[in-house]
């Protein structure tokens, strides 16, 4: 690919999807002019044109939050760019790992517990705990009656490191026990409850996994 080979719009801006080259998630929708695509071919890092403040913006400049550039594909009529990034900490402004986190609900349209994709057991972990993190922070910010989860964010942090707590216990027990089955039905409990005691500090699963990665360093 060469700059040149991209169709930009009469503003001279082209469309760019960012995924997570991970996880497959799409992470946000942003734009590039010439020169943007031009600085994030040549630093290896996402670069934007940000059509409100009309400049060059580098994603993750003031957050930290930088995008590490893997690949960059377009689109048959060469209009639409596709980003392939690793992600440092959480994409959106917002604390989200996607800005694409908001789901538009309605009759017509069923809910895919799956998300449309594979089957748990054959996504990447990370794609299944940040789905649950997603639905953990939705109970957050808009209530459902009888949700357990807006039940602890209700009663707050000692309840929820209460329930961290027998969680712990109980895996432990399990795993005493011999038993696989249990050692999974506990320490799924146990994993729940951590991702709601990350979503009580706006702490999001990405940034956990990359403390993980940096332990292997």
């Amino acid at each position: 690919m060469t700059v040149d080979m991209i169709q930009f719009d009469d503003r001279g801006l082209v469309p760019a999807i960012i995924q997570d080259v991970n996880t497959r998630t799409v992470l946000m929708l942003a734009y590039m002019n010439k020169e943007s695509l031009e600085k994030t071919l040549a630093t290896g890092l996402t670069w934007f044109y940000s059509r409100s403040r009309n400049r060059l913006w580098q994603k993750g400049e003031t957050s930290g939050h930088i995008q590490q550039v893997k690949s960059i594909h377009y689109d048959c009529d060469a209009d639409t760019l596709l980003v392939e990034v690793e992600q440092t900490g959480p994409a959106c402004h917002e604390g989200t790992y996607s800005c694409f986190s908001r789901r538009i609900e309605t009759a017509a349209i069923p809910v895919d517990e799956t998300n449309g994709s594979q089957p748990a057991d054959e996504r990447p972990a990370a794609v299944v705990l940040q789905e649950l993190y997603e639905v953990i922070i939705g109970r957050k910010t808009n209530r459902k009656e009888g949700s357990y989860t807006n039940y602890l964010f209700d009663k707050g942090q000692d309840k929820i490191l209460k329930k961290v707590g027998e969680e712990a216990a109980e895996t432990i027990i399990a795993s005493k026990n011999q038993s696989k089955s249990e050692i999974l039905y506990e320490m799924a409990d146990l994993w729940y409850h951590c991702l709601v005691l990350l979503g009580y500090h706006n702490i999001t699963p990405a940034e956990l996994l990359e403390e993980l990665q940096g332990r292997r360093k």
